[in-house]
Protein backbone atom coordinates (compact mmCIF):
# COMPACT_ATOMS: atom_id res chain seq x y z
CA UNK A 1 0.00 0.00 0.00
CA UNK A 2 2.89 2.33 0.90
CA UNK A 3 4.53 1.68 -2.50
CA UNK A 4 1.32 2.56 -4.30
CA UNK A 5 1.01 5.80 -2.31
CA UNK A 6 4.64 6.67 -3.10
CA UNK A 7 4.12 5.99 -6.83
CA UNK A 8 1.06 8.25 -6.91
CA UNK A 9 3.02 11.00 -5.15
CA UNK A 10 5.86 10.73 -7.71
CA UNK A 11 3.42 10.94 -10.64
CA UNK A 12 1.73 13.96 -9.08
CA UNK A 13 5.07 15.72 -8.62
CA UNK A 14 6.09 14.94 -12.18
CA UNK A 15 2.80 16.37 -13.45
CA UNK A 16 3.42 19.56 -11.48
CA UNK A 17 6.89 19.90 -13.02
CA UNK A 18 5.54 19.37 -16.55
CA UNK A 19 2.78 21.94 -16.02
CA UNK A 20 5.30 24.42 -14.67
CA UNK A 21 7.55 23.86 -17.69
CA UNK A 22 4.62 24.39 -20.07
CA UNK A 23 3.69 27.61 -18.28
CA UNK A 24 7.30 28.77 -18.41
CA UNK A 25 7.43 28.22 -22.17
CA UNK A 26 4.06 29.84 -22.89
CA UNK A 27 4.67 32.90 -25.11
CA UNK A 28 4.48 36.23 -23.32
CA UNK A 29 5.25 38.32 -26.43
CA UNK A 30 3.97 38.17 -30.00
CA UNK A 31 6.35 39.62 -32.58
CA UNK A 32 4.35 41.31 -35.37
CA UNK A 33 5.29 43.15 -38.55
CA UNK A 34 3.10 45.43 -40.61
CA UNK A 35 3.20 48.16 -43.17
CA UNK A 36 2.68 51.67 -41.74
CA UNK A 37 -0.99 52.25 -42.53
CA UNK A 38 -2.24 55.58 -41.19
CA UNK A 39 -4.61 55.27 -38.20
CA UNK A 40 -4.48 51.50 -38.58
CA UNK A 41 -1.00 50.07 -37.99
CA UNK A 42 0.99 53.26 -37.50
CA UNK A 43 4.69 52.94 -36.72
CA UNK A 44 4.22 54.65 -33.35
CA UNK A 45 1.76 51.94 -32.25
CA UNK A 46 -1.53 53.75 -32.67
CA UNK A 47 -4.35 52.65 -34.93
CA UNK A 48 -7.40 50.43 -35.17
CA UNK A 49 -5.57 47.17 -35.90
CA UNK A 50 -3.09 47.64 -33.06
CA UNK A 51 -5.97 48.39 -30.67
CA UNK A 52 -7.83 45.24 -31.77
CA UNK A 53 -4.74 43.05 -31.42
CA UNK A 54 -3.91 44.47 -27.99
CA UNK A 55 -7.46 43.61 -26.91
CA UNK A 56 -6.95 40.09 -28.22
CA UNK A 57 -3.57 39.34 -26.69
CA UNK A 58 -2.83 41.55 -23.68
CA UNK A 59 -5.60 40.25 -21.38
CA UNK A 60 -4.15 36.78 -22.03
CA UNK A 61 -0.72 37.93 -20.83
CA UNK A 62 0.86 38.39 -24.27
CA UNK A 63 2.38 41.76 -25.14
CA UNK A 64 2.68 43.11 -28.69
CA UNK A 65 6.15 43.72 -30.13
CA UNK A 66 5.60 45.59 -33.38
CA UNK A 67 7.89 46.53 -36.23
CA UNK A 68 7.15 48.50 -39.36
CA UNK A 69 8.11 46.98 -42.71
CA UNK A 70 6.76 47.05 -46.28
CA UNK A 71 4.04 44.44 -46.69
CA UNK A 72 6.05 42.02 -48.84
CA UNK A 73 8.97 42.16 -46.38
CA UNK A 74 6.57 41.48 -43.48
CA UNK A 75 5.41 38.32 -45.24
CA UNK A 76 9.02 37.29 -45.86
CA UNK A 77 9.90 37.77 -42.19
CA UNK A 78 7.05 35.45 -41.21
CA UNK A 79 8.10 32.89 -43.82
CA UNK A 80 11.60 32.83 -42.31
CA UNK A 81 10.25 32.60 -38.76
CA UNK A 82 11.84 35.91 -37.76
CA UNK A 83 8.46 37.16 -36.51
CA UNK A 84 5.39 35.33 -35.26
CA UNK A 85 2.93 36.89 -37.71
CA UNK A 86 2.44 39.59 -40.33
CA UNK A 87 -0.58 41.86 -40.13
CA UNK A 88 -3.22 42.56 -42.77
CA UNK A 89 -3.03 39.51 -45.04
CA UNK A 90 -5.73 38.08 -47.25
CA UNK A 91 -6.50 34.40 -46.75
CA UNK A 92 -4.04 31.86 -48.17
CA UNK A 93 -1.81 34.47 -49.81
CA UNK A 94 1.26 32.39 -48.94
CA UNK A 95 1.06 28.60 -48.91
CA UNK A 96 3.89 28.25 -46.37
CA UNK A 97 2.22 30.44 -43.73
CA UNK A 98 -0.61 29.57 -41.34
CA UNK A 99 -3.97 31.35 -41.32
CA UNK A 100 -6.32 31.36 -38.31
CA UNK A 101 -10.02 30.62 -38.44
CA UNK A 102 -10.90 34.18 -37.44
CA UNK A 103 -10.14 37.38 -39.32
CA UNK A 104 -9.56 40.49 -37.19
CA UNK A 105 -11.09 43.00 -39.63
CA UNK A 106 -12.34 43.37 -43.20
CA UNK A 107 -10.78 45.43 -45.99
CA UNK A 108 -13.25 47.60 -47.88
CA UNK A 109 -11.80 47.53 -51.40
CA UNK A 110 -12.40 50.47 -53.74
CA UNK A 111 -11.49 51.43 -57.28
CA UNK A 112 -10.24 55.01 -57.68
CA UNK A 113 -10.55 56.61 -61.10
CA UNK A 114 -11.38 59.82 -62.87
CA UNK A 115 -14.90 61.04 -62.17
CA UNK A 116 -15.38 61.40 -65.93
CA UNK A 117 -14.97 57.63 -66.43
CA UNK A 118 -17.83 55.15 -65.97
CA UNK A 119 -18.02 53.58 -62.50
CA UNK A 120 -16.66 50.02 -62.60
CA UNK A 121 -18.46 46.98 -61.20
CA UNK A 122 -17.02 43.61 -60.17
CA UNK A 123 -18.33 42.27 -63.49
CA UNK A 124 -16.72 44.98 -65.67
CA UNK A 125 -13.48 45.42 -63.71
CA UNK A 126 -11.59 43.11 -66.04
CA UNK A 127 -12.22 45.45 -68.97
CA UNK A 128 -9.94 48.12 -67.51
CA UNK A 129 -6.23 48.72 -66.89
CA UNK A 130 -5.76 48.41 -63.16
CA UNK A 131 -2.99 49.35 -60.75
CA UNK A 132 -2.20 48.48 -57.13
CA UNK A 133 0.73 48.31 -54.75
CA UNK A 134 3.19 45.49 -55.39
CA UNK A 135 2.53 42.40 -53.30
CA UNK A 136 -1.19 42.95 -52.76
CA UNK A 137 -2.12 40.38 -55.44
CA UNK A 138 -5.67 41.61 -56.01
CA UNK A 139 -5.77 39.53 -59.20
CA UNK A 140 -6.31 36.51 -56.91
CA UNK A 141 -9.34 38.02 -55.19
CA UNK A 142 -11.14 40.11 -57.81
CA UNK A 143 -13.04 38.59 -60.76
CA UNK A 144 -12.03 38.77 -64.41
CA UNK A 145 -8.80 40.75 -63.85
CA UNK A 146 -6.61 40.68 -66.98
CA UNK A 147 -4.52 43.85 -67.22
CA UNK A 148 -2.81 45.25 -64.15
CA UNK A 149 0.33 47.10 -63.11
CA UNK A 150 2.03 46.92 -59.71
CA UNK A 151 3.53 50.09 -58.28
CA UNK A 152 6.16 50.49 -55.57
CA UNK A 153 4.68 53.59 -53.94
CA UNK A 154 1.32 55.31 -53.84
CA UNK A 155 2.81 58.75 -54.52
CA UNK A 156 2.46 58.47 -58.31
CA UNK A 157 -1.10 57.12 -58.45
CA UNK A 158 -2.89 60.40 -59.20
CA UNK A 159 -0.46 61.12 -62.03
CA UNK A 160 -1.04 57.63 -63.50
CA UNK A 161 -4.78 58.26 -63.56
CA UNK A 162 -4.69 61.80 -64.93
CA UNK A 163 -2.15 60.89 -67.63
CA UNK A 164 -4.18 57.85 -68.73
CA UNK A 165 -1.55 55.26 -67.76
CA UNK A 166 -4.16 53.34 -65.75
CA UNK A 167 -7.95 53.40 -65.59
CA UNK A 168 -8.39 52.51 -61.92
CA UNK A 169 -6.29 52.21 -58.80
CA UNK A 170 -7.34 49.41 -56.41
CA UNK A 171 -6.80 49.65 -52.66
CA UNK A 172 -8.46 49.63 -49.25
CA UNK A 173 -10.73 52.58 -48.51
CA UNK A 174 -8.39 54.22 -46.00
CA UNK A 175 -5.52 54.18 -48.50
CA UNK A 176 -7.73 55.42 -51.34
CA UNK A 177 -8.89 58.29 -49.13
CA UNK A 178 -5.27 59.13 -48.33
CA UNK A 179 -4.37 59.22 -52.03
CA UNK A 180 -7.35 61.46 -52.85
CA UNK A 181 -6.51 63.80 -49.96
CA UNK A 182 -3.28 64.70 -51.75
CA UNK A 183 -5.06 65.78 -54.96
CA UNK A 184 -5.23 69.45 -55.89
CA UNK A 185 -8.80 68.85 -57.03
CA UNK A 186 -10.34 65.83 -55.23
CA UNK A 187 -13.57 66.30 -57.19
CA UNK A 188 -11.66 65.16 -60.27
CA UNK A 189 -11.67 61.60 -58.90
CA UNK A 190 -14.33 59.07 -57.91
CA UNK A 191 -14.03 56.00 -55.68
CA UNK A 192 -16.25 52.96 -56.23
CA UNK A 193 -16.74 50.07 -53.80
CA UNK A 194 -15.96 46.72 -55.44
CA UNK A 195 -15.26 44.08 -52.75
CA UNK A 196 -15.02 43.12 -49.08
CA UNK A 197 -11.94 41.05 -48.19
CA UNK A 198 -11.38 39.65 -44.67
CA UNK A 199 -8.04 40.57 -43.08
CA UNK A 200 -5.91 38.04 -41.21
CA UNK A 201 -2.74 37.62 -39.27
CA UNK A 202 -0.51 35.26 -41.27
CA UNK A 203 1.43 33.17 -38.77
CA UNK A 204 4.87 31.63 -39.16
CA UNK A 205 5.05 27.85 -39.26
CA UNK A 206 6.76 27.55 -35.86
CA UNK A 207 5.64 25.99 -32.59
CA UNK A 208 5.43 29.37 -30.85
CA UNK A 209 3.42 30.91 -33.69
CA UNK A 210 1.03 27.94 -33.73
CA UNK A 211 0.46 28.39 -29.99
CA UNK A 212 -0.23 32.09 -30.53
CA UNK A 213 -2.58 31.35 -33.43
CA UNK A 214 -4.64 29.00 -31.24
CA UNK A 215 -4.80 31.72 -28.59
CA UNK A 216 -5.83 34.28 -31.22
CA UNK A 217 -8.74 32.13 -32.43
CA UNK A 218 -9.88 31.42 -28.87
CA UNK A 219 -9.77 35.09 -27.87
CA UNK A 220 -11.42 36.31 -31.08
CA UNK A 221 -14.33 33.92 -30.60
CA UNK A 222 -14.84 35.27 -27.08
CA UNK A 223 -14.51 38.92 -28.08
CA UNK A 224 -16.88 38.67 -31.03
CA UNK A 225 -19.51 36.85 -28.97
CA UNK A 226 -19.21 39.39 -26.15
CA UNK A 227 -19.18 42.42 -28.46
CA UNK A 228 -16.07 43.79 -26.73
CA UNK A 229 -14.46 44.84 -30.02
CA UNK A 230 -17.29 47.13 -31.08
CA UNK A 231 -16.08 50.19 -29.11
CA UNK A 232 -12.70 49.99 -30.87
CA UNK A 233 -14.30 50.24 -34.32
CA UNK A 234 -16.59 53.02 -33.07
CA UNK A 235 -13.57 54.93 -31.73
CA UNK A 236 -11.91 54.83 -35.17
CA UNK A 237 -15.22 55.47 -36.99
CA UNK A 238 -14.92 52.26 -39.01
CA UNK A 239 -17.64 49.69 -39.83
CA UNK A 240 -17.86 46.80 -37.40
CA UNK A 241 -17.02 43.67 -39.44
CA UNK A 242 -18.58 41.01 -37.24
CA UNK A 243 -22.29 41.76 -37.37
CA UNK A 244 -24.36 38.56 -37.59
CA UNK A 245 -25.80 37.77 -41.02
Amino acid sequence: MARRWWALLVFALLGTVVNAQEATHAPTVIHLASEDWADYTAADGHGLAWDVLRKVFEPAGVQLDIRTEPYTRSVGLAQRGEIDACVGAYHDEASDLLYPRWNFDTDHIYALGLASNPAPTPETLGNYRLAWVRGYDYQNYLPNVRSFNEVIRRTGILSMLTHNRADYYIDALTEVDFVVSRANDPAQFRKTHIAELPLYLCFANTSQARTLMALFDKRMEHLVKSGELKPIFEKWKQPYPFEPN
